[in-house]
């Protein structure tokens, strides 16, 4: 097993449902919120190895709109008590990228979102979040502008 540095950023894949808490719901709650009700070990274990810092796509799951929308930042590590991490909007995504433009990327195969799709907490590759971030757009705060240069 490897560890991590103290300040090597992990990035990850929040999986909800657009009718429970949707992007809009995150972003009209001051943009922070809890991420608890993960029921999956799986799925909680990611939780717990999430550290101040990293980022996580915002991803929209559900038969009508199956896309990444957005980026949250862990605000706060898991709490037992809860159940849960909190995390803070950072941006929404130029361009939403849907999941089957996702499955016909030749550089995202083998990507755990198609091998475990019902897992709602996803670790993901750094090559895979800047294929992503490419196909979107990037996303409002992550310092480049709409068209790739450093925004102002």
């Amino acid at each position: 097993m490897t560890m991590r540095g103290k300040d090597e950023k992990r990035f990850w894949l929040l999986k909800t449902e657009a009718a429970e808490w949707s992007w809009e719901d995150q972003a009209a709650n001051g943009g922070l919120s809890n991420w608890d009700g993960v029921k999956n070990k799986q799925a909680q274990k990611n939780l717990k190895s999430m550290r101040i810092g990293d980022l996580c796509f915002f991803y929209h799951s559900g038969a009508r709109a199956r896309r990444v929308v957005g980026v949250v930042t862990v605000a706060k590590e898991w709490h037992e008590a809860t159940g849960a991490v909190d995390v803070m909007a950072v941006g929404e995504m130029r361009r939403p990228v849907d999941l089957k433009e996702m499955k016909a990327d030749g550089g995202l195969q083998g990507f755990a979102l198609f091998r475990q799709p019902r897992l709602s907490v996803v670790a993901v590759p750094v090559e895979v979040w800047e294929r992503v971030c490419e196909l979107g757009g990037g996303f409002q705060g992550d310092g480049k502008a709409a068209g790739g240069g450093e925004e102002d």
